[in-house]
Formats: C-alpha cells, structure tokens, sequence
C-alpha cells in the first residue's frame, strides 16, 4: 500500500513541493489540502487592491494545476490541529492520517497585540482583502468627490500605509501614481493630484531588508509621485477617523496595514520550539526536531543561513517546498535526508510606472532597466499561459494609457436591495 503524504497549504512552498512529488514520488499517495481552491500570486496582490488587475489574472485553480499528477488528490478544507505523535491533523473535514506531512500555511499580519485596528486598517495577505482595500481606495475618491466640507474633503483624499516593507513601498508607489496620472480626467469637484499618500515607517528607512543605497533611491521614487514618507514613526493607534502617531493625529479615511507577519496559528500545535516571531524551529534538512517526517517551510518555519533567518519571500518558499518534498522521497527510500542550502536568487520592489530597485548580490540597479526585470520575473513565474497573457496585455494598456482596467467598487453584501 503506498505510503501518505499531506501537504496542507497549496502556496508557493506547498505547490512546488506537490509538482515535486507528482515527478519524484509517484509511488506516494499525495493529498493537497487547503482553504481555498485556488493558488494565489501573492507577489501581485497589491495590483488587485490597486485596480490595475483582476483577481482572476493572479488566481489559478489548485486542481487544474496538479490534474496531470495522477497520484495527486486535491481536498477543499481548513486544517485546524497537528497532532505529531498520532501522526494525523484534524479539520473541518475530519480527520486524517499520514506517514509524512508537509506544513507551509503561510502567514498573515501582526497588529502587534491591537487585533482591533484590522476593522479600519485592512492587511494585504488575500484576495478578500485586496478587493476590500480596491473598495475603500476608490469609494474614497467618490465620497470626496460629492463632498462640500473642505475639511471631510481632505480627509477623504488622505490615504496612509503602514509599514515601509515592499509591499508598503508598492502600494504607495501604485497610490501615488493612481491619484497624479489615472484619476485626474475623470472627477470635476476634486484635483485627484491633491490627494495625499503619507508611508509610516517604525525604522530608520524604508526597506531594511534592501541597502541603504535603494532605499534611498526608493524614497525619491516615492517622493516624485508625492508620497510623503515618514521614518522612525510608530503608529499608537487606529480608528475610523485615522491614525494617531504618538501626539499627532492625522485624519484619513483610508488606512492600509502592511507591517508586521505573524505564522499559521497552526505552529503552536506542533509542541516545539517557536522563535521570537512564532515560526518554528526546524531542522537543518527542514524537519521539525523529534519528527523527521513532518517538514515545516515558507512562513510559517525559521530556516538559518548562515546565523540569520531567512525571510518571507517567494523565491525562498519555493525552493524549501521542493527541498523537502525531495527529502520526503529519500525518507520513503530509506536514503538519508540532506540539509537544506539557499540559492539567493536576488530582490526587487517596484514604485510605481516604470521605477523599481533590483538587488542581485553585489550588482544593483534601478529606474526603468529594473522595472522591466521586475516586470520580466513576475510575468515568468505567473501560473497558466492565460494569466501571463492577460497580464501582459494589461500592464501594456495601463503602461501606455495610465489606465486601470478594473476599477470597480464591489461590495460584500451579496443580496439584492429591495
């Protein structure tokens, strides 16, 4: 009878780690497990939530991508508990038993410890909230448009992000480039220019994961699409009316979280040792300490390099799915697993049109050469012929035009109005 593998979490680590077994492990029975039905791009979240694509053009279908994988199953739940010693995790479908399991649920914003600020300050981690943040942006932009109050007006027009990551540093970049090129034809009683897009960052510089010569260069890009970029700033509170820095109050209707990752709640089941962050401490060939059958990768897992933890980002998730699903057919061959080494692959962040900064090892580079390398990698990695199309024809549109092809404002309330 084939052995069990489960792998719960069909993003970039567990999807990788799928395709791997599909070609690897064929003796293995797989089961793919996750929330959704579908594989996100997380890398272009941001341009869902900015109007400029459609959730379709970075959503694909978790089935149609592990169809030709015949000892691959796909399952629609949400796994609620580990339990390792049984070998077998729970959900609201049950429970099943596995011989390896493959942990990579991600993660999604801390608030660090004011949970209550999510209501008026939405994070970017899904698709939900991507077309809620697309609601809020562009409802703003109404709502000031038939209001009187000059006050009210400019509060309409204030949007603040919070936290100078590149998630932070692209969504201001995409606001600032909406409110100065795309809107400004389309309202009579506001100047869309005038709109106001303040990046709070608590650190010295936005960032921090790049050097100090692209941040810098980040902060001019920002600065000439008329973001107002405010460094060693904590945020001590938000409500509806705005946020509050220390003394300061500064009145917005739109706010944007972007600071702070917190691991799957799932991390605290497993019984070992978290780090400061609440990722788990894994193994050198990713496995959890006490069970070399169980792998834990991507967000969710602290993987040391060289004395420092690797970070959140695709490239790393993907090559760690892979890692340990290979691991995972050497343990079904009674081979011995090997450790797991990071080929660092470079980063890049874009701002905007036609700026981003690109880092690969020693060699940096920025403005249009690195927006199209940006531009290049993600249009690569996209899954399915289709979305690259679509993509493609879509940035070509909004590059030549300054146009956004899905400026809609939809709203959750599904029933009709009567």
């Amino acid at each position: 009878m084939a052995k069990t593998v489960l792998i719960v979490g069909a993003g970039f680590a567990g999807l990788n780690a799928a395709k791997t077994l599909g070609k690897k492990g064929r003796d293995l029975s797989v089961v793919v497990i996750d929330r959704r039905n579908y594989h996100l791009f997380q890398p272009l979240l941001y341009q869902v939530a900015m109007a400029a694509l459609s959730p379709a053009d970075i959503a694909y279908p978790i089935r149609s991508l592990l169809s030709e994988y015949p000892n691959i199953r796909v399952l629609l739940g949400d796994v609620q508990s580990i339990h390792a010693k049984e070998k077998e995790i729970r959900g609201d479908f049950g429970a099943l038993k596995f011989d390896y399991l493959l942990v990579a649920t991600g993660a999604q914003h801390s608030y660090f410890g004011h949970d209550e600020w999510e209501d008026n300050a939405p994070g970017l981690k899904t698709l939900e909230q991507a077309t809620e943040i697309r609601r809020r942006v562009l409802t703003a932009f109404e709502l000031a448009e038939r209001e009187t109050d000059p006050e009210k007006q400019k509060a309409f027009l204030t949007f603040v992000i919070v936290g100078g990551g590149p998630t932070g540093v692209e969504i201001a970049g995409a606001l600032g480039e909406i409110s100065r090129y795309t809107l400004e034809k389309d309202f009579r009683n506001i100047d869309p220019r005038l709109t106001r897009v303040v990046l709070v960052e608590a650190g010295q510089r936005i960032l921090s994961s790049f050097s100090p010569e692209s941040s810098e260069r980040a902060l001019r890009d920002l600065e000439k699409l008329g973001v107002s970029v405010r460094t060693g700033t904590r945020v001590t509170n938000v409500n509806k009316d705005g946020v509050a820095m220390g003394s300061e109050f500064l009145r917005a209707s739109t706010v944007i979280w972007a600071a702070g990752v917190l691991p799957s709640a799932l991390n605290k089941t497993f019984g070992t040792e978290l780090d400061k962050a609440g990722r788990v401490k894994v193994n050198p060939d990713l496995s959890l300490p006490g069970f070399p059958e169980i792998y834990v990768v991507g967000d969710q897992a602290a993987v040391q390099v060289n004395g420092a933890t690797l970070p959140g980002l695709a490239p790393v998730a993907m090559q760690e799915g892979r890692h340990a699903a290979r691991n995972i057919v050497r343990l079904a061959g009674g081979k011995k697993t090997e450790p797991f080494h990071f080929v660092d692959k470079g980063t890049m962040a874009t701002i905007g049109r036609s700026r981003a900064i690109v880092e690969f090892g020693k060699l940096h580079f920025f403005g249009f050469l690195a927006w199209l390398t940006w531009l290049f990698v993600h249009i690569y990695y996209l899954i399915g012929f289709k979305n690259r199309l679509f993509v493609l024809f879509q940035w070509t549109y909004s590059y030549l035009t300054f146009g956004r092809g899905a400026r809609l404002i939809v709203h959750k309330n599904w029933k009709m109005e009567k």
